[in-house]
């Protein structure tokens, strides 16, 4: 073992510790714990003293690994200072584990590193407040299930009662108590003396501290103890606590646990187990599959809301009601559709219009999107997923008063949640490419990465961690990252991993169906078929050197063979996060990768005689419109299957197309005639489509065919409209315009809207926008980790001030205590600067800023002129010109300091 520290001189404090640290371990404790330099220390002293803050050592212990929180838990249970071996026999026992031994410096060295321990292998010490949150209590009992030593347990007893336990275990009777402890106490951690006394212990007395050696260790007693517990408590192997409550010592605890302070260590993290393996093409053509597939999805939400969505309730968020609602219309269940929602709140597609009767809209933002190639489109919903704190796995339970969590509502964000989401997507990187994990060896590495601190450490079905990752496995086959369970090479690339270095190949027919949405149809059971599933299934177009987005993709396969990079010693390690110019760039692959995976969009479709259409892929978005305008989807699948009504032509013919456009269209689009029916159909709504005309008046209905109108009002169903004849060919009522026109139509009639003039209204609907929005900022988990330039700049102002502050200075008339800052007279304060001008000494100064904060800063003086000090400014390590008004006083540095 070695020491960060310097063994011949040895620290006495943790400022002491940090101060022998170099620049670059002085980096690793602020990169591992940022919320030190928020706001960056004066100096290393006050660095020491945030991080011995209760707040600061329960985030650090809150991010240790199992292993690592054990190593602390047994140095909060060993002597202060502890030795290493003292350390190891706590974690590795008497016998020794092997990998308990090997894994104990990494374990040590995280500890040091994040400045939870210091001093040297013959001293370690841990932190006090770490010391205090984790040492054994009546109010909160350790980890470890050890109670408080032979001395604690005996700081109140009698020095009588002392000496009778002694005497009683057999041990010579002494002048003072605190030799009969420690004699006591040398009893208890002594293997063979112990050994000895245990064995002629009764076997009822061994069942006894059988049932304590693991904890809890306190048990409860009669005034009159039973004989067997009668023995423990004359020999001291049970100590009183207080009135009826006794307590197992942690020597002798110790003893019979064979020296370990935990039960089970885990020196070594579990692996991830892969719980089936497919062939990586097929995960890619899957993956690229529900990609589309969730592309399509988020349209057909934002269409659902394009004239202006559900209301937003007053507490915030959709209702129960509005979300049911959502989830027929996408065809998902609840749950799902509460994810694709707050997926595309946190895109900043969706949000609220902020209108008296405030109602969600697609944002502007989502034009912009739908102009986007797909695999752009895709990438920008995956990183706004694994950036957003929001959780739609909450929506429909609880919160901490009880209250509803409803979809786009408060209450949703969970800063642990785009940790876990990465966490849980580098260990499927680790795996080999097309393999899939076991759901609950991933929980178990996690658990492990992030270990629940307390007495109770098994995991329960509240634990947000363990929910996280369940929402992110179910999540990423969602959205497409994964494929089968497996990570996709496009999700691979979204981390930041290498392209795959595998030759592209045609998509096998299986995957096909995958890749057309088989599979992938949200909401629909694997293997499900649609009513199109068995039509052909288009050609995907393969990455070819004469396609450009395929070249970066396919360019990369042989460097990364040529040079493969040397494997890592534990690819499912920890990594750091991406930067944002780093996650561009791994967005950009992303796309680049997923680009050839994703379907080609189809310009046609297939008519039926069944009066229904049939699109056997992704159609171009023009032609989904009109189409969508046209006809009704009646089914969804490996293709979609769009059925042609009577409302559907009329609302066609509402939207300002005739009767020979809608022909043309279909004759253009159709790989097939056009069946008779749907031709008859199209003509017969078309003819009947504008007899009758619906204007203002409350409303009126006029026909040239005054037999018409005879039918209307002979008809009961024209009862509620309350129809009365103006003139032969003209009725009135008191009902507005769209009841009017609604109930003709549900009469079986084509009635056509007319403005004042008498021209016949177009109805098309107005997309319904909000004002610009910005997508939801994440709520982060503390501060961020700092990047080069902080840390670079934050160490050197650190070393800086520590500079000012420790440096010897010569005494004073008027001698300053520590922290305070140096006070002279104005003419004191010039001569002094001028003399060190002359000499080139360098000074300590107070100096008060222009917003009254005041340092201490070591300056060298280079010219004093017009009421300014020009100097090289140690604390800044550069050059800087002072006001001498704001200079409080100086002093010379001592002579060894120069």
């Amino acid at each position: 073992m070695s020491s960060d520290e310097n063994p011949a001189a040895a620290p006495r404090s943790l400022a002491e510790a940090l101060r022998a640290r170099d620049d670059a371990s002085l980096g690793a404790l602020l990169r591992s714990r940022p919320d030190l330099i928020t706001p960056v220390p004066t100096d290393l002293t006050q660095l020491a003293t945030r991080a011995g803050t209760r707040a600061s050592v329960v985030r650090a212990l809150e991010r240790l690994d199992r292993f690592a929180l054990q190593t602390a838990e047994a140095l909060a249970v060993a002597g202060d200072p502890a030795a290493y071996e003292e350390l190891l026999g706590l974690t590795a026992g008497d016998a020794g584990d092997p990998a308990v031994a090997a894994a104990l410096p990494r374990a040590l060295r995280t500890l040091r590193e994040q400045a939870l321990v210091w001093g040297g292998d013959d001293r370690l010490r841990l932190v006090r407040t770490a010391r205090e949150l984790l040492a054994p209590s009546p109010q909160h009992p350790s980890p470890t299930g050890l109670g408080p030593t032979v001395r604690e347990a005996t700081s109140g007893m009698s020095p009588g009662r002392i000496q009778e336990i002694v005497t009683t275990a057999g041990l010579t009777s002494t002048h003072d108590s605190v030799s009969a402890v420690g004699s006591l106490t040398a009893l208890f951690t002594d293997r063979e003396r112990m050994a000895a006394l245990l064995a002629d212990a009764p076997a009822d007395s061994l069942d006894v501290l059988g049932r304590l050696v693991w904890g809890p260790p306190y048990g409860q007693v009669t005034p009159d103890p039973a004989p067997r517990l009668r023995w423990l408590l004359d020999r001291g192997l049970l100590l009183p606590t207080a009135p009826g409550t006794v307590v197992l010592p942690r020597e002798v605890a110790l003893h019979l646990r064979e020296g370990r302070a935990h039960r089970v260590p885990e020196p070594v993290p579990p692996a991830v187990e892969a719980a089936a393996a497919h062939r990586p093409q097929m995960v890619d053509a899957t993956a690229a599959g529900q990609a589309y597939a969730a592309l399509a999805t988020v349209e057909e939400l934002l269409k659902e809301w394009d004239e202006g969505g559900p209301g937003v309730m007053r507490a915030g968020g959709l209702s129960v009601r509005d979300l049911k609602r959502t989830a027929v219309a996408l065809d998902v269940p609840e749950p799902v559709a509460a994810f694709w929602v707050e997926l595309a709140h946190a895109a900043g597609l969706l949000a609220s219009d902020g209108e008296a009767d405030e109602r969600y809209a697609a944002t502007p933002a989502y034009d912009e999107w739908l102009e986007r190639p797909a695999a752009q489109r895709w990438v920008h919903l995956a990183e706004a997923w694994l950036a957003a704190t929001r959780t739609p796995g909450l929506v429909g339970g609880r919160d901490a008063k009880e209250r509803a969590l409803s979809a786009l509502g408060p209450g949703l964000d969970r800063s642990a949640a785009p940790e876990v989401r990465h966490r849980v997507l580098t260990l499927l990187a680790a795996l080999p490419e097309g393999a899939a994990p076991a759901a609950e060896s991933v929980l178990a590495r996690l658990r492990w990465e992030r270990p629940l601190r307390g007495p109770q450490q098994a995991p329960t079905e509240d634990d947000l961690r363990d929910r996280l990752a369940r929402w992110t496995l179910s999540e990423a086959e969602l959205l497409g990252v994964t494929g089968r369970g497996a990570l996709s090479a496009h999700g691979r690339a979204l981390l930041g991993g290498p392209p795959p270095a595998r030759p592209a190949v045609e998509i096998p027919a299986e995957a096909a169906e995958h890749h057309a949405g088989r599979e992938s149809a949200p909401g629909r059971a694997p293997g499900s078929a649609g009513p199109g599933d068995k039509l052909p299934v288009h050609k995907h177009h393969r990455p070819t050197p004469d396609r450009p987005e395929a070249t970066g993709a396919k360019a990369a396969a042989p460097a990364a063979t040529a040079a493969a990079p040397a494997p890592e010693r534990d690819p499912a390690a920890p990594r750091e996060r991406l930067s944002p110019a780093e996650q561009a760039g791994a967005s950009a692959a992303a796309a680049r990768v997923l680009a050839p995976l994703l379907p080609e969009p189809l310009d046609h479709v297939l008519l039926q005689a069944d009066l229904t259409a049939v699109a056997p892929g992704p159609l171009r978005r023009p032609l989904a419109d009109m189409l969508g305008v046209l006809a009704d989807v009646e089914s969804k699948g490996g293709a979609t299957v769009y059925r042609f009504t009577p409302a559907s032509v009329r609302r066609a013919l509402d939207a300002g197309r005739g009767a020979a456009d809608l022909h043309a269209f279909l004759t253009e689009h159709s790989r097939t005639p056009v069946p008779q029916p749907l031709a008859y159909l199209i003509d017969d709504v078309a003819r009947r489509h504008g007899h009758l005309r619906v204007g203002a008046a409350s409303a009126y209905v006029r026909c040239d065919d005054d037999a018409l109108l005879n039918e209307i009002l002979a008809d009961k169903r024209s009862a509620s409209l309350r129809l009365r004849r103006l003139a032969p060919t003209v009725l009135a009522t008191q009902a507005d315009p769209a009841t009017l026109l609604e109930g003709l139509r549900s009469m079986g009639y084509a009635p056509a809207a007319e403005s004042a003039e008498g021209d016949v209204l177009i109805a098309r609907a107005d997309s319904h926008r909000t004002p610009p929005r910005t997508a939801p900022e994440p709520v982060p988990d503390g501060p961020p980790a700092p990047d080069a330039t902080l840390l670079s700049a934050a160490i050197r102002a650190i070393r800086a001030g520590d500079l000012a502050s420790t440096t010897p200075r010569k005494p004073t008339a008027a001698p300053v205590t520590g922290g305070e800052l140096p006070r002279t007279s104005s003419a004191e304060t010039l001569a002094t600067m001028q003399a060190a001008v002359l000499t080139g000494e360098a000074l300590w100064i107070g100096y008060v800023n222009a917003e009254g904060a005041a340092s201490q800063r070591v300056i060298a003086p280079i010219r004093v002129e017009g009421g300014f000090v020009t100097a090289y400014d140690h604390t800044a390590d550069e050059v800087r010109t002072y006001p001498l008004h704001r200079v409080t006083g100086v002093a010379e540095l001592a002579d060894d300091q120069q």
